[in-house]
């Protein structure tokens, strides 16, 4: 396998692992999992609800974030950064 099939290979592993994160946050915390964290009060809010209304928000712009970090790091790790 040659380097940049390697690089998009890892590119798409990132992809998908932080898709699996957002997935879980917003679909399983979001939805499946409410009433189970509504038990749960953080602030006077019940849990399930602040991840269906703001959790899942913040954990995407987190996740862009990462993302950025992930790949630049990927970038210098293949040399294919900007310099």
């Amino acid at each position: 396998m040659d380097k940049m099939e390697q690089y998009w290979k890892k590119n798409i592993q990132y992809v998908l692992g932080l898709l699996v994160v957002w997935f879980i946050v917003s679909y399983g915390f979001g939805i499946l999992l409410v009433d189970q964290l509504n038990a749960i009060r953080i602030g006077g809010f019940k849990l399930g609800f602040w991840f269906a209304q703001q959790g899942a928000v913040y954990v995407f712009v987190v996740l862009i974030f990462i993302y950025v970090r992930l790949m630049n790091n990927l970038d210098k790790e293949f040399d294919v950064d900007e310099k």
